[in-house]
């Protein structure tokens, strides 16, 4: 779950006042949820792999795609009067550069940020306790003890500054850590990625959760990694093309570093992939925001945001623009 910042100056939708707003939606329980909201409101549940909505929904002006969704050929050209695509996570990869003229992308921010950020803390944790070792060693029916490294005091170098960024380092602040923030450019109290080389030798813990862009894929490359000291945790939350799965399995392989990801490169991760089997890895499959509190909160995102459409006031949670 990527972090991303919010732009200010996007203007209103300028709906008409009364005007009906027509939303397309993946599900029955969210286009219900929204003409909660108001009697204005008029929810489509539509497949975009069925092909360009028609009727009543191809009068659309915001679309909520299901999460993890694509952009089918053909389907936006069957919504002339789109002018908000609002997203269900933070992640916005798929959307960003492919949206009309007029169209504005938002993400649901925040709404995946409580369990995101646990996750981290409980991957972090687990790891240099050596959870997943003593784990394996019950299921072999092994009493094996041995001494781990700890969480507490370590220094955690935290790459992504946004929202969940944020989240991990208060979440983290109980375990007395020497917390480092680093982000595209420097601001009170965050160093920019321009440091980098000077701030991962230092590191014990290094987590990763930025958002896709041209500048962050392929950010953990082979150089990146040699430049974390011997021991060091990697823990991804981003997505799995900000790492350089090749160069992070030749330092696993090595037993030089250690890594803790919920997300791959490929993913889903195809039987047989060398991660399954790589030695000092803790790896789940996606699912850090996977707690049952989170879709209520997207709903809540995406409601607030229909509120603030139909009030004629600027959508918030902007990823971008066209």
């Amino acid at each position: 779950m990527p972090d991303t910042d919010t732009p200010t100056d996007t203007a209103a939708l300028d709906l008409p006042d009364d005007a009906e707003l027509h939303v397309l939606v993946p599900s029955r329980a969210l286009g219900e949820h929204l003409e909660q909201v108001s009697p204005r409101v008029r929810a489509h549940r539509v497949d975009p792999a069925a092909g360009a909505p028609t009727g009543d929904a191809a009068r659309a002006q915001v679309w909520v795609p299901a999460g993890g969704s694509d952009i089918p050929e053909g389907f936006l050209e069957g919504l002339p009067d789109l002018r908000l695509v609002q997203l269900m996570s933070a992640g916005a990869e798929k959307f960003v550069g492919r949206l009309p003229a007029g169209v504005v992308l938002c993400n649901a921010r925040g709404a995946h940020t409580p369990a995101t950020a646990e996750w981290v803390v409980a991957a972090a944790l687990a790891a240099q306790r050596g959870l997943p070792h003593f784990t394996r060693e019950q299921d072999a029916g092994r009493w094996a003890p041995g001494t781990e490294r700890s969480l507490v005091g370590a220094r955690v170098l935290v790459v992504g500054a946004g929202d969940i960024g944020r989240t991990v380092g208060r979440m983290l602040a109980g375990f007395d850590v020497d917390l480092t923030f680093v982000a595209r450019s420097a601001r009170d109290g965050v160093r920019a990625t321009a440091d980098l080389p000077d701030l991962l030798p230092a590191a014990d813990v290094v987590v990763v959760v930025v958002p896709v862009t041209d500048e962050t894929v392929g950010l953990v490359d082979a150089g990146f990694l040699a430049a974390m000291k011997d021991g060091a945790l990697l823990v991804n939350v981003a997505r799995g093309v900000v790492v350089d799965t090749d160069a992070l399995l030749a330092e696993l392989t090595a037993g030089r570093l250690r890594a803790a990801l919920d997300v791959t490169d490929p993913e889903p991760l195809p039987t047989g992939h060398p991660l399954w089997s790589a030695p000092g890895l803790l790896l789940t499959p996606h699912v850090a925001g996977a707690v049952p509190g989170t879709g209520a909160r997207a709903f809540a995102a995406v409601a607030d945001q229909v509120q603030r459409v139909l009030a004629g006031r600027p959508p918030v949670n902007v990823v971008d623009r066209y």
